[in-house]
């Protein structure tokens, strides 16, 4: 309930003009993004590494409604991949492809991921991240990774664990060796497409992290939850699983003791570290994800 309140309330402009103007959403934002430029995600790719942390960055965007957007966004991956080769920096790229130019055509967001791949391919074979979107985008966003990586490009899929759809695409995934990323999911979505308690989407989180575990390739955890990260290692234990054969993800920002710690314990921990200025819409769904967001905003209000 409380998740679909903050959304709701979040596509008001006027929340969105305090956010932006407001010591305290400041203050949060700094918290949760790199910072606006490829050189500040660099800079904060280079901080956690010391600390054992690989990342993957998110040049944060959306839903652009030109192509000329899209072409931009495209180039800013290209160059983050290219930092990352001539850095020797331990991360992947990130990205949406509503931010290629999904919403203008699915042809256009095709010819700019296959330009972002053959670039990543080009540069000893960075890890392309596509992430998930809302619902409608599912089919079309699987059909384009499903393409890059018959075209032996090195990319992963995310797929969202609150979708009732999701284990059957898991299992096309796996018989294609393809990577996934597993996630709750941050998007409204209807209950005829999504689970719509907490106790159903850890149930079914569960069930995939096993399923990925035994079957999938390379898979990435991806959650701050203590009892779903407990349950991924009964699952490595149960498995006898090689800790270079999966990897834990989680966001920039958050729960930064337990990365390190699962990275002092030999697991591989991918942190997300999103930068540049559009970053209101990913701010809101990290807020709705996770209560403890909304305290940290509102404790710093009250000082």
């Amino acid at each position: 309930m409380l998740r679909s309140v903050i959304l709701l309330a979040a596509e008001s402009p006027r929340l969105r003009q305090w956010f932006e103007q407001a010591t305290a959403a400041k203050n949060l934002t700094q918290r949760f993004v790199a910072g606006n430029t490829l050189d500040d995600a660099e800079a904060a790719c280079k901080t956690i590494a010391n600390t054992g942390l690989q990342s993957s960055l998110d040049s944060l965007g959306e839903s652009v409604h030109s192509a000329e957007q899209a072409e931009a966004a495209t180039d800013e991956y290209v160059a983050a991949i290219q930092r990352i080769a001539a850095k020797s920096l331990p991360a992947s790229i990130s990205l949406k492809l509503t931010q290629l130019g999904m919403d203008i055509s699915t042809q256009l967001a095709a010819e700019n991921l296959e330009t972002i791949c053959l670039a990543s391919a080009n540069s000893g074979g960075v890890r392309v991240e596509v992430d998930m979107e809302a619902s409608p985008y599912v089919d079309r966003t699987l059909d384009l990774v499903e393409r890059q990586h018959a075209g032996g490009y090195n990319v992963r899929a995310v797929i969202q664990a609150y979708l009732h759809r999701s284990r059957a695409d898991i299992q096309r995934l796996n018989k294609q060796g393809i990577p996934v990323r597993l996630c709750k999911g941050a998007y409204k979505e209807d209950s005829s497409v999504a689970f719509p308690d907490k106790s159903a989407v850890d149930a079914s989180y569960r069930a995939l992290s096993t399923l990925l575990l035994e079957e999938g390739t390379f898979p990435a955890i991806a959650t701050h939850d203590d009892r779903m990260v407990e349950h991924a290692l009964a699952c490595v234990e149960r498995l006898r699983l090689p800790a270079e054969q999966f990897e834990f993800q989680m966001l920039y920002g958050i729960r930064r003791d337990h990365q390190e710690q699962l990275a002092r314990r030999g697991y591989g921990v991918r942190v997300y570290i999103p930068y540049g200025a559009a970053w209101y819409p990913y701010l809101t769904r990290r807020l709705a994800e996770r209560p403890a967001n909304l305290l940290f905003m509102l404790k710093n209000l009250l000082r």
